[in-house]
């Protein structure tokens, strides 16, 4: 029987939902893959990472399921645990160290995507606010976080020249400004598969009863804050055959490419934008997308009408040696 160690990001004393729901998945990828007869054990990592993941290589597990999104809520430091269960030859799920820590970088993905003519929205560091036009919408978002942490509705504005104190006040090194795709989102999940990866049903996100000053986004509200308007109103559609078939070709196009540029394996999530004429623009390449059950990974593989445990039978035998 193999063994095999569930690693995770253990959640702070008072975490917020965005950091709780790291524990239903650990509960419902342990419960699925005890189905498919193997032994699952669990470790929460925390800031005393290098001496929890030392003490995972003595254990000599199978491989590693590694479900860690942060260190003590960063999201920046998420790649320390694969680079150490490289350094002890663990394997471990989902995707290698080099692609965890470009794609958690949204200024590095932004950088990458245009190097490789990818659509994307063009990217601005706070420093570079003398590039920005009055009258034009952006969005500003911190580069290291993922889950919409940082992200509201304030987060979306119309340059004007006031804004560029509260700009330049900005880090670098911590948030980078995008030109604002006014238009639909879709999430495009892809797994990998012997024959290669599969790209999932694209799911839109629909935004219901959004007056017409209120973004239209996937913010902080929407996705963790359950009373919200914007939690109640913001619904993940499967449009299927709705969807122009030239759009929905161009959409699965550019997932692929993503998960060849970034060299991606086990699963992904590529998340886009698309304007008024139907171009889709790339807005976040998502190396660990949530794997609870509500999330939109899993939804999609139940829309493709494939079972959770061949879903992790796929993500294992993709595996990182």
């Amino acid at each position: 029987m193999k063994k095999c160690c569930i690693l995770f990001n253990q959640p702070l004393e008072g975490a917020l939902a965005d950091e709780l729901d790291v524990l239903e998945q650990v509960e419902y990828i342990g419960e699925n893959l005890e189905k498919l007869g193997i032994l699952v054990y669990t470790r929460g990592i925390t800031s005393n990472f290098m001496n929890e993941v030392a003490e995972v290589a003595a254990e000599k597990p199978d491989f590693v399921f590694n479900l860690v999104e942060s260190i003590n809520n960063k999201g920046e430091l998420c790649y320390f645990v694969p680079a150490l269960l490289n350094m002890y030859s663990i394997p471990y799920s989902g995707n290698p160290l080099e692609a965890l820590f470009l794609t958690t970088s949204k200024a590095l993905t932004a950088k990458i995507l245009k190097e490789h003519d990818l659509a994307t929205p063009l990217t601005y560091l706070p420093s570079q606010v003398n590039l920005l036009k009055p009258g034009q919408r952006y969005i500003v978002k911190p580069i290291w976080e993922d889950g919409s942490l940082g992200i509201t509705a304030d987060s979306v504005f119309t340059f004007a020249t006031e804004d560029e104190d509260r700009l330049k006040a900005l880090d670098d090194s911590h948030w980078i400004i995008q030109d604002f795709i006014d238009g639909r989102e879709f999430n495009i999940s892809v797994i990998a598969g012997r024959s290669g990866p599969e790209v999932m049903p694209a799911a839109e996100m629909v935004f219901h009863n959004f007056a017409s000053d209120m973004p239209r986004i996937v913010d902080f509200k929407a996705k963790w804050i359950e009373d919200s308007f914007e939690y109640e109103n913001t619904i993940r559609d499967f449009p299927g055959d709705k969807i122009n078939p030239v759009l929905s070709r161009r959409i699965n196009e550019l997932a692929l490419k993503c998960w060849n540029v970034f060299g991606l394996k086990g699963y992904a999530r590529v998340d886009m934008r698309v304007d008024d004429h139907e171009n889709p623009f790339i807005i976040e390449v998502n190396a660990n997308p949530c794997m609870s059950p509500d999330s939109g990974l899993m939804a999609a593989t139940r829309k493709a009408g494939i079972p959770v445990t061949t879903v992790l039978t796929r993500i294992i035998e993709d595996i990182n040696y």
